[in-house]
C-alpha cells in the first residue's frame, strides 16, 4: 500500500495552499519586523535599513533591562502558581469518570468562550474598592460591630494597580493553559505503575514525586512553556491591572511603537521575546527527550 506522502502530486496539492499561507501572513510579517530591527529611524514614519545593531544594544540599557526582569520575575511566579493550582485538578481531572471529566474540561474551557478583555474587567470588578472582596470584608466588619467588637473603621483595600495584581491576572488568565497539557499527559499514565508503587509499600507523596511526576514531565514542560511564554508577552493584564510603573516588555513594545515612534527598537525588542521563546521550546524539547522515565533510586 502506498503512502500518501509517496503520491507527489497528492503532497503538494495538499500542502500548497496551507504553506503559502503561512509563508505570505506569518513569515513575511516577521521577517520585515525582524529586518527593522536593524534599521533607524529616517524622519517621523520611515525606517532606514542600515544593519545596525544599536537597536538590541540598546535593549540592554539599565532601564529596559529592569522591565525584562520585572516582566520575567511576573511570568515565573504566575507560571509556578499555576502549575501548583493546575495539577491536583489535572489528577482529579484523569481519575474522575467519564461524565465528572466532561463536566471538568467544560469548566476547564469556558473562559476561552468570553472574550479576554471582558475576563479582566470582571476581575476588576471583583478586586476593585468597590468589589466583591471589599465588600465582602465590609460585610465582616460590620458583622463584628454589630456583635459589639471594636473593629474599628473599615478602609477599602488596595487590591488594584500594583504588581500583585498583575500576578493575580496572569494565574486567572493563563491557568486553564497549564491545566490541559498537564492532564492530557497524565490522562496517558499508565496506572499499574501507580498501584504497583502503591502495592510496594511507597506512600501517597512518594507516589506522586517519584512516579507521576517524572511520568508526566513532558506535559509539564508543555504547561510551563504555554502558559510562561504568553504571560511574559502579556500586554491587556498588566496595563488595566497595573500601576504606571508597573511595565512588563509588551507594554514597553508598544510605546515604542505607537507612542515613541521608534520601530526599529521597538522591533529588536520584539524578537527579544521571540529569541526568548526558542530557548524555551529548546528546553522543552529537552525535557520531553527525558521525560517518561522513573526513578529508580533509592
Amino acid at each position: 500500500m502506498q503512502n500518501w506522502y509517496e503520491n507527489k502530486r497528492f503532497f503538494w496539492g495538499t500542502m500548497l495552499a496551507p504553506t503559502i499561507w503561512f509563508v505570505i501572513f506569518f513569515v513575511m510579517p516577521m521577517a520585515l519586523v525582524w529586518i527593522y530591527s536593524f534599521g533607524e529611524n529616517n524622519g517621523l514614519i520611515d525606517v532606514e535599513i542600515t544593519g545596525t545593531f544599536k537597536n538590541y544594544k540598546h535593549v540592554f540599557d539599565r532601564d529596559v533591562l529592569q522591565v525584562l526582569w520585572q516582566s520575567i520575575i511576573m511570568a515565573t511566579i504566575a507560571t509556578l502558581v499555576c502549575l501548583v493550582l493546575a495539577f491536583p485538578v489535572a489528577i482529579a481531572m484523569t481519575f474522575a469518570d467519564d461524565k465528572t471529566k466532561s463536566w471538568l474540561l467544560l469548566l476547564i474551557m469556558l473562559p476561552f468562550w468570553t472574550n479576554l478583555l471582558i475576563r479582566t474587567y470582571a476581575l476588576i470588578s471583583v478586586m476593585g474598592a468597590q468589589g466583591l472582596i471589599n465588600m465582602g470584608l465590609l460585610g465582616i466588619h460590620n458583622f463584628l460591630l454589630g456583635a459589639g467588637l471594636d473593629v474599628g473603621t473599615f478602609e477599602p483595600k488596595q487590591l488594584l494597580y500594583n504588581k500583585t495584581a498583575i500576578i493575580i491576572g496572569l494565574i486567572y488568565v493563563h491557568l486553564p493553559f497549564m491545566v490541559l497539557p498537564l492532564y492530557a499527559a497524565l490522562d496517558k499514565l499508565d496506572r499499574s505503575l501507580i498501584e504497583a508503587s502503591l502495592d510496594l509499600g511507597a506512600g501517597h507523596g512518594e507516589t506522586l514525586f517519584r512516579i507521576i511526576v517524572p511520568l508526566a514531565l513532558p506535559g509539564i514542560a508543555a504547561g510551563i512553556v504555554i502558559t510562561f511564554i504568553p504571560a511574559m508577552g502579556a500586554y491587556l493584564t498588566p496595563d488595566l491591572l497595573g500601576g504606571p510603573n508597573d511595565l512588563m516588555i509588551a507594554s514597553l513594545i508598544e510605546r515604542q511603537f505607537k507612542r515613541a515612534n521608534d520601530w526599529p527598537f521597538g522591533a529588536a525588542l520584539s524578537f527579544l521575546l521571540m529569541y526568548i521563546t526558542l530557548i524555551f521550546f529548546a528546553l522543552r524539547s529537552y525535557f520531553e527527550a527525558k521525560g517518561g522515565k522513573v526513578s529508580t533510586g533509592h
